[in-house]
């Protein structure tokens, strides 16, 4: 009985031994499965092969990418126009300002009319202002002004080629200011007023209203403050008492201007493109640009064989501005001395 016990434990401990080695049998690879195994790691190219090679990395082949680098996309910051609704409004002219006004300099006959009692940012616009100020105190314009760390924009961070400690006369600042819209200069002006600024900005409201321009308001002497704000009808005024004075009219529409700083000689040229078309006579022009007023142009312009004032505000697109003024042009050459009146909004 015991060795029967003994041979039955023997016998089962053999059979427990032969399950054993079959099972690790089956874990080992057959000399198939080695061959296949061997010859796709001969053909599997390192990383540094494939690069090379023009291929795809391995990790790519197996559906792994590398995380794209995020992109932050700045959406575009509407106008005061555009959140006022007053592109809803249409026009025969299907202009991209939203604001518009055309009228006869001589006798003010609207020939041309959209949203014209609308209050909206009015950009470097500001800056005829700044010159009739200017001019009406009598300031000698040979006396040299300096730019300093005030007159550096810190409203909108823009940039200008006047650096800190740039010595110019009060002449040549109001010549940037119009031609060229240098902020830096405009500033200056303001900052040179007997007074300083407050002083400054206080003398461009005092004649806001004494021209009747009672939707209008002034905070700083460039533009840059969303703050500066007027309705067309109000800048058509404006630009009837600016057009009076020669010097305004003179800066405004010159082309180019070269100015000496140290020993360098820094070439400016007219942000109104206009000015150099041979199928425009202007007479006095101002164009202005942030993102709250959206592009601007005034204008005193003799066309159809009229002395006409034009005042676009908050339009579309970077050349849009222009792109309006030679609609309204053309309707005038074609359509003579008639009358185009948008509906306004409300």
């Amino acid at each position: 009985m015991k060795l029967m016990r003994v041979s039955m434990g023997i016998k089962q401990w053999g059979l427990t031994l032969m399950l054993a080695m079959a099972s690790f049998t089956l874990l080992l690879p057959t000399p198939a499965d080695a061959g296949q195994r061997k010859t796709a790691a001969a053909k599997k190219p390192t990383a540094a092969k494939s690069v090379r090679a023009g291929k795809a990395s391995p990790q790519r082949k197996a559906g792994v990418r590398r995380a794209a680098p995020k992109v932050v996309v700045t959406p575009p910051r509407l106008s005061f126009g555009q959140l006022f609704g007053l592109h809803a409004a249409e026009d025969p002219l299907d202009l991209r300002s939203s604001v518009a006004l055309v009228i006869d300099q001589d006798t003010d006959e609207v020939l041309f009319s959209k949203n014209p009692q609308a209050v909206l940012p009015i950009a470097s616009i500001t800056k005829l202002m700044t010159a009739l100020v200017v001019s009406d105190a009598g300031l000698p314009r040979d006396q040299p002004l300096t730019v300093t760390q005030d007159d550096v924009d810190t409203e909108k961070g823009s940039r200008s080629r006047l650096m800190v400690g740039t010595q110019l006369t009060r002449g040549e600042m109001l010549h940037l200011a119009l031609m060229a819209s240098e902020n830096r200069a405009a500033h200056a002006l303001g900052r040179h007023y007997p007074g300083g600024t407050t002083a400054f900005v206080a003398a461009m409201n005092r004649k806001a209203r004494e021209l009747g321009m009672n939707d209008t308001r002034y905070v700083e002497p460039t533009g840059l403050s969303s703050a500066n704000q007027s309705s067309a009808r109000d800048l058509a005024v404006l630009v009837k008492a600016a057009h009076q004075v020669p010097m305004i009219r003179e800066l405004s529409t010159s082309l180019e201007h070269e100015v000496a700083i140290g020993e360098r000689q820094l070439h400016f040229r007219n942000t109104n493109t206009l000015v150099k078309n041979p199928l425009w006579e202007i007479g006095l022009q101002k164009t202005g640009y942030i993102s709250e007023a959206g592009r601007c142009v005034v204008m005193q312009a003799q066309l159809a064989g009229r002395k006409l004032i034009m005042v676009l505000l908050d339009s579309t697109g970077r050349t849009s501005r222009v792109g309006d003024a030679e609609r309204i042009r053309k309707w005038l050459a074609g359509e003579g001395h008639g009358t185009l009146a948008a509906q306004p909004s409300s």
